[in-house]
């Protein structure tokens, strides 16, 4: 029989979960250390975070930095500058990581996959040929690259963007 190890999975499994009213998406950015809490861009209302247990390779998250729970609760400005944050996510991974495509989305409400009721979207890098059997026979995901290095590969592509300020 043949093993597969994923160490850093036991992270996640045995992360306390937050408890209700717990805000991660508020709380991150008010570290002060964006390594830390692997925010890759920030813009005047919202950011753009690594996501801790990516579904693919680059996984980012971009977030409104006032806590809402969905896209009616944002108001003009917050919904043009979140959408600007997730076409700079794309400009990102697309040179970093020179994917094939995206996925992107939101999940709004538990039953929808809404695990953080604080709005956030999924941008998700793909590449011809990235799903294999491992999720669906494994239960495990393959990531080849650690979030730390991830992190440093994708901050060195935010930081050399023109500002659009």
């Amino acid at each position: 029989m043949n093993h597969l190890h994923a160490y850093w999975r036991m992270e996640y499994i045995e992360a306390p979960r937050e408890k209700s009213g717990g805000k991660p998406f508020t709380t991150m950015p008010a570290l002060g250390d964006d390594a830390a809490a692997l925010i890759i861009h920030r813009s005047a209302l919202s950011y753009l975070i690594l996501n801790r247990y990516p579904y693919n390779a680059g996984h980012l998250l971009a977030v409104p930095f006032r806590d809402v729970a969905d896209l009616s609760d944002l108001n003009a400005a917050e919904r043009a500058d979140l959408m600007n944050e997730m076409i700079i996510a794309k400009e990102i991974l697309t040179a970093a990581l020179k994917p094939d495509a995206f996925n992107l989305g939101f999940n709004l409400g538990a039953a929808a996959g809404g695990s953080i009721t604080h709005l956030h979207a999924h941008i998700v890098p793909r590449w011809n040929g990235d799903t294999n059997f491992m999720p669906v026979i494994g239960q495990t995901r393959v990531l080849p690259q650690s979030l730390d290095a991830m992190y440093q590969r994708l901050r060195a592509v935010a930081d050399s963007l023109p500002s659009k300020a």
